[in-house]
């Protein structure tokens, strides 16, 4: 790095010691503005330019020395291009579009993405198809559900693919990443996911059913940490959260479609010497999405962070061009995440980077924040209803038909209310989406909890109910859905990224497989009033949680982000609990006349910023 990048990075790890270490005696959280550098900001034109052209030479990219010239001039200020006069028109038109039509990208961007998403389709209608064959094979493999231990045993078997996430699948997503990279990682799990999925279709005992679903564990688990990270590092950040979150959406389509292949194969009869062709039909469809993954995904570029990383910058270059419009746009992200990096790389302090997740007060941040949306993913109790709606609404007098069909119309409200978060996310808000969300899943919950009081031979019981889960979905869908994925892929520096988002899938999944094996007994015990009880409870609980402990991400660069996760948390918890009654006050009661309070974090010259005034505009 130049001496400037050096002062530069020297200045924002004071700044950021001084957040963490120093005694605060005092603290007007109305006037606490956080303020995020460029890290470019304030290196002298020459000495900028002279840094470019070195950065081109050394790493290979000579014959492009001009474009990072330029694009290092564009990267300082990125939103002062205008006055830049190395620039062409053609060159200035590109960055204005940009700014003002946000979703003009490369048709390679959106393929990449909503490829690689389509994995989670795997995983949707895995917990969707096991919904579907619950009706009928814990009888054919010797676990009738009239007996309460059996209950426990139909639970370890829907959950053993999220033990096995939770224990193992996450964290070897580590290694394989660092060895075969994003692509060879999403490769290597769909093929294991197609596998475990035919192979659980031809299964005879429960115990083997059981290590069936745990390797598919070792599908789902390497994909779920790896492919929200590859979509982030390939998006620009002005759309990255809509584009990371196709996998929640897709994850929502694969339950729809999951339970239609259970409605498709329901009445399929058994030929001679088959038990149970039809739910083994089922749990064997989960597979066919991952084969289109595999026939595809090395069609697509490899990150470019991680050829990065990798060291192979001419590689990541090509990379990047395919994702950009332009040579200015392309030459400008990799040089400042070159840059940025590089001051990134002083903060690292040559420990275990596990144990660095925690050490560090800005990566701890990052792993408490998507601890958090991960575990109340799975608490919010959305997938109490993914794994055994059919037997709540079978509890609500349905049959079974009737309790799959219902089922289907949770998948697709489950897919259609994830659509507006496409826009929302990256608009609206991650953080705001969830403070809104979540006292609705609350209510609803309760609501569908309190509508097995109707008496059983009242039509009233079998509406209330349909109609709480469907309205509890539609509240899930646009928040605690697409936000956990989206917010820990992009949450974590790139130097533990890898293992910050095997952290956040392995609590996901960990979780995950709780539920799985506690709901079968928790309805027992609880009935079902106390059951949605207890997780309208959690969702009260995951409102603070995030309303104290959750920064904001949205519409920033993956490396600007290392100053937001820099405020240390007493201040951020500290500064929204003096916003929460003004919000109140302002959103809810609608006073007018308030005295607004001052922003938490201000932006200086962030690639993510996204204010702009085209040339000529009033000020």
């Amino acid at each position: 790095m130049s001496k400037e990048l050096e002062k530069s990075s020297i200045k924002q790890q004071e700044s950021i010691s001084d957040y963490d270490h120093k005694e605060v005696k005092h603290i007007d959280n109305t006037e606490a503005n956080i303020k995020l550098a460029n890290p470019l900001a304030g290196i002298p034109r020459e000495q900028l330019l002279e840094d470019a052209t070195n950065f081109a030479k050394t790493h290979g990219l000579g014959h492009l020395e001009e474009d990072f010239r330029r694009g290092a001039l564009v990267a300082q200020d990125p939103l002062a291009f205008e006055s830049v006069p190395d620039l062409d028109e053609a060159e200035k038109v590109v960055l204005r579009r940009e700014l003002t039509h946000r979703w003009d990208q490369p048709f390679q961007l959106y393929w990449l993405v909503i490829l690689c998403s389509l994995s989670a389709a795997v995983q949707g209608m895995d917990e969707s198809v096991i919904n579907g064959a619950n009706l009928f094979f814990p009888d054919h493999l010797g676990i009738p559900q009239s007996d309460s231990n059996n209950q426990w045993l139909l639970g370890l078997v829907n959950g053993a693919p999220y033990l096995c996430c939770g224990l193992i699948g996450c964290w070897v997503s580590t290694p394989m990443n660092r060895y075969f990279g994003r692509r060879g990682t999403i490769f290597i799990s769909a093929f294991v996911s197609f596998a475990a999925c035919i192979w659980q279709g031809l299964t005879n005992t429960w115990w083997h059913m059981f290590i069936a679903r745990f390797i598919l564990g070792f599908g789902i688990g390497p994909k779920s940490a790896t492919v929200p990270v590859y979509a982030a590092e390939c998006s620009p950040p002005a759309i990255r959260g809509a584009l990371v979150m196709m996998w929640q959406m897709w994850t929502a389509f694969g339950i729809m479609l999951g339970t239609i292949m259970s409605l498709a194969f329901y009445h399929v009869p058994d030929p001679v010497g088959i038990v149970g062709l039809n739910w083994r039909l089922m749990l064997g469809s989960a597979g066919v999405p991952a084969l289109f993954i595999m026939t595809q995904v090395f069609f697509c570029p490899e990150s470019p962070r991680w050829l990065i990383s990798k060291g192979r910058y001419d590689k990541a270059y090509e990379a990047i061009r395919r994702l950009r419009k332009s040579n200015i746009q392309a030459a400008r992200d990799l040089y400042y995440i070159h840059v940025l990096l590089e001051v990134e790389r002083e903060i690292q302090t040559g420990r275990n980077l596990f144990l660095e997740m925690f050490t560090v007060p800005r990566n701890r941040r990052a792993a408490l924040a998507s601890g958090i949306v991960m575990f109340m993913q799975q608490f919010c109790g959305i997938n109490v209803i993914a794994y055994y709606s059919s037997n709540i609404f079978a509890q609500a007098n349905f049959s079974n038909i009737q309790a799959l069909l219902a089922s289907w119309g949770f998948g697709m409200c489950n897919w259609v209310f994830a659509l507006p978060a496409v826009y929302t996310i990256d608009t609206f808000g991650r953080r705001n989406l969830l403070l809104v969300t979540f006292p609705l899943m609350s209510l609803f919950l309760l609501m569908t909890g309190f509508a097995f009081y109707i008496p059983e031979d009242s039509q009233a019981r079998i509406a209330v109910v349909a109609l709480g889960i469907y309205l509890f979905t539609m509240a899930y869908s646009p928040g605690e859905g697409p936000v956990p994925f989206t917010y820990s892929a992009e949450a974590f520096p790139l130097y533990i990224r890898d293992i910050g988002m095997s952290y956040a899938t392995a609590v996901l999944w960990f979780f995950n497989f709780v539920v799985a094996i506690t709901f079968p007994r928790l309805l027992n015990a609880f009935t079902a009033t106390g059951a949605f009880g207890w997780y309208a409870g959690w969702n009260a609980i995951g409102f603070v949680l995030i309303l104290l402990f959750l920064p904001e991400t949205k519409a920033l660069s993956l490396e600007e982000l290392d100053q937001v996760f820099s405020v240390p948390t007493r201040i951020h918890a500290a500064y929204q609990l003096k916003a929460l009654p003004y919000n109140i006050r302002k959103y809810i009661f609608r006073q007018k006349g308030l005295k607004p309070l001052p922003p938490l974090y201000q932006h200086e010259g962030a690639i993510g910023e996204k204010t702009y005034a085209p040339p000529g505009a009033g000020h």
